[in-house]
């Protein structure tokens, strides 16, 4: 009855008005008066004329209105939410590793093993849906960097670009420095308030721009770099039979990164560790959006209202009339 007043999607000003409504329908056939009693059986063998066939009807009008009358009271109201915000969250560059020694499955995703790179791709995808007042963008290296996702709100276009990110996309090697001067790059030319980069790999750098001397670049920007060490330290975990070597976590040079930018380094040895990584960083990096609400409240009680006391009125009209019971 409500869809067809135009109440689809309503809220109600008085919800607990509604717990009446079992009362009120069933009540007036509590109350109806018994039939009476026939002094021969024989009288009964007449076919029911309409009105007798319609006898029931003012009992039901009375529950139909009674209805509509609570429905009134508990206030249905048509409401406009209007969300204001303003953007002045943060940057957040992703650096991601996708050199060879990412292909080493000693990761799970469920109770699938998978590669360190898939991991760090489901983790991030969910790291950037817990943001969405801030632009997030991506930075693969391998040999080489450069920017898969420049930033962007567009969070839906975020997570395709991330999906399609693969082993040896950059090259097969590791260029942390390289890495973090391109990501530098990118957020300098952004007027943000807060900026930060946040580097995941599961090796050390063994080409381009020294690490420690990008970091400082970064620093003097007033850039944050939070780093994250995946995979065995030592050389363990990595892909010897198909890449000639294993991975190396360098975790001195990542905390070193870590501190001349004014961040934090976290290992992460398998799935849920590196969760909690993203986490703690998604605690820490608070955005600073304001989000202002704006309500308005239509009434629209007024309709079914007149309905019921329409429905109580023909009720009254009929029971007094043509549907006039016998005392």
């Amino acid at each position: 009855m409500l869809e067809l007043l135009g109440f689809g999607g309503l809220e109600w000003g008085q919800a607990w008005v509604l717990w009446l409504l079992p009362i009120v329908v069933v009540v007036p056939w509590l109350s109806r008066q018994p039939r009476l009693a026939w002094s021969a059986l024989s009288l009964t063998d007449a076919r029911p004329t309409l009105r007798q066939r319609l006898a029931f009807l003012p009992t039901l009008l009375t529950s139909l209105g009674l209805a509509a009358l609570v429905f009134a009271l508990a206030r249905p109201q048509h409401v406009d939410r209007q969300r204001v915000v303003e953007r002045e969250g943060i940057d957040i560059l992703l650096v991601l590793d996708t050199s060879g020694s990412m292909e080493a499955e000693d990761y799970s995703v469920g109770r699938r093993r998978v590669s360190r790179l898939r991991a760090a791709k489901e983790v991030i995808a969910r790291f950037v849906e817990g943001r969405p007042d801030d632009r997030i963008g991506l930075v693969v290296f391998g040999e080489q960097a450069f920017t898969q996702v420049p930033l962007t709100t567009d969070h839906g276009a975020m997570q395709r670009f991330l999906q399609q990110v693969s082993i040896g996309i950059a090259g097969q090697s590791t260029a942390i420095g390289d890495a973090i001067a391109i990501a530098a790059q990118r957020m300098k030319e952004l007027d943000a308030p807060e900026r930060v980069i946040i580097l995941l790999t599961d090796g050390d750098s063994r080409t381009g721009m020294d690490p420690i001397d990008a970091a400082k670049a970064a620093a003097a920007l007033d850039m944050r770099v939070y780093t994250i060490g995946m995979g065995a330290s030592g050389g363990g975990g990595g892909v010897l039979g198909l890449f000639g070597r294993g991975s190396s976590l360098d975790e001195g040079t990542l905390k070193e990164i870590a501190r001349l930018t004014d961040a934090r380094y976290f290992r992460a040895d398998d799935t849920r560790s590196l969760l909690e990584v993203y986490e703690t960083i998604d605690a820490l990096e608070t955005s600073t959006a304001e989000v202002e609400e704006f309500v308005h409240r239509d009434e629209r009680y007024h309709s079914v209202l007149a309905l019921g006391l329409l429905l109580l009125l023909l009720q009254q009209l009929l029971a007094q009339t043509w549907l006039r019971r016998l005392p």
